[in-house]
């Protein structure tokens, strides 16, 4: 697809979900860190359901850091995968600590330092913490959509934002990963996408080898 496609197919999903944004609920970048993690295999849904009562307790890197593990992992239990993020969530607030003063660093390769973070949250975080996008978070939906697109044909998500990145205007980074949620959860469902309804069906790979 030619980059002039691509930023008319961006142009035409921003005008079809002019409110895409962030779906997570946060008051603070330590938050926002604390509720991607939990995100991990679970709905941003269930995650909204699910800290309100954990932030109303516990909200900074100190409390974390000093949390009984039995009593994090039975207040993210409903996040799913509760034992592993319980232990990184703990580490990770007690590296920023030991490390980074208390403080989210505000940058790639110091939140990749931290445990429970990978390429996609420290994408989400610079992005939605810190308004300073350095990539395309690759979450499920923009994996899926990506291929079917024909953006990329990858499978591993850090390939998949590679071939983003070198198609993509940077400007455009900041949209692209809310634009493909948006579209994953209302339109190109994983088992049944609405081909028919889709705003940008003409730019598809997947519609037009199906017509």
């Amino acid at each position: 697809m030619k980059q002039s496609e691509i930023v008319k197919m961006i142009e035409i999903l921003k005008d079809t979900y002019p409110d895409a944004k962030c779906s997570l609920d946060f008051n603070t970048s330590f938050e926002l860190l604390i509720a991607v993690i939990l995100s991990a295999q679970c709905t941003d849904e269930r995650v909204n359901k699910t800290t309100p009562y954990i932030f109303s307790k516990y909200s900074t890197p100190e409390e974390f850091a000093n949390i009984d593990i039995s009593e994090l992992e039975r207040l993210i239990h409903p996040c799913g995968f509760y034992k592993n993020k319980a232990k990184n969530i703990k580490a990770m607030a007690q590296k920023l600590l030991n490390d980074f003063n208390g403080k989210v660093p505000e940058n790639m390769n110091d939140l990749m330092s931290l445990p429970g973070v990978g390429r996609k949250t420290a994408n989400v975080m610079m992005l939605e913490a810190f308004n300073n996008p350095q990539g395309i978070a690759v979450d499920t939906h923009a994996k899926r959509i990506s291929n079917k697109i024909g953006l990329s044909s990858q499978k591993e998500p850090e390939k998949i934002e590679q071939d983003l990145l070198k198609q993509i205007p940077e400007k455009y980074y900041k949209d692209v990963n809310h634009l493909f949620i948006w579209l994953g959860r209302n339109i190109c469902i994983a088992r049944s996408p609405k081909c028919s309804e889709c705003p940008i069906k003409y730019y598809c790979k997947y519609f037009l080898d199906h017509k």
